[in-house]
């Protein structure tokens, strides 16, 4: 075997000491965030540097910041389950007042496991919370999830 060039040690060592990205994390983000955009009438902002999925102008679910941490976070409106939630050790009334409204926030540390069908089934309950009923009666309909609407291409070829 041959000695490696500076090339290639430079490229092994930050390699070697680069942060590992939380994989499990990562992935779970996503599948909240596609699961979010399936539901009717909703789409993606970024208000206060947040990612937000909104139905009809109204935040059912805040995903967090978008900065590189191996923290993850979600705030939801749970009116019917957050008495339980909240018994969870990882989960907080959301701040800035909306706790009292039934907004809870749940927090994951870079080795926590993310449960991510409970987190579903809770954005789920916060959408049924926000949106307007008409949307919620056709959300038990078969053809009432819709796949994330791609990215709008821009008016010019």
């Amino acid at each position: 075997m041959g000695v490696p060039s500076k090339k290639a040690t430079k490229k092994a060592t930050q390699k070697a000491t680069q942060k590992p990205k939380n994989v499990k994390r990562a992935a779970a983000q996503a599948a909240l965030r596609t699961f979010a955009l399936s539901l009717p009438e909703t789409r993606e902002e970024f208000p206060w540097g947040d990612r937000v999925i909104k139905v009809k102008k109204k935040v059912f679910v805040f995903l967090g910041r978008q900065e590189t941490t191996d923290e993850f976070g979600l705030s939801v409106k749970l009116p019917s389950s957050g008495m339980m939630a909240l018994a969870l050790p990882f989960v907080e009334p959301t701040g800035y007042g909306l706790g009292k409204a039934g907004w809870v926030t749940a927090r994951f540390g870079a080795g926590d496991a993310i449960p991510v069908p409970m987190l579903r089934a809770w954005i789920d309950e916060s959408y049924r919370a926000v949106a307007p009923k008409k949307l919620v009666a056709a959300l038990d309909e078969p053809s009432a999830r819709r796949q994330p609407a791609a990215r709008p291409r821009s008016a010019t070829r």
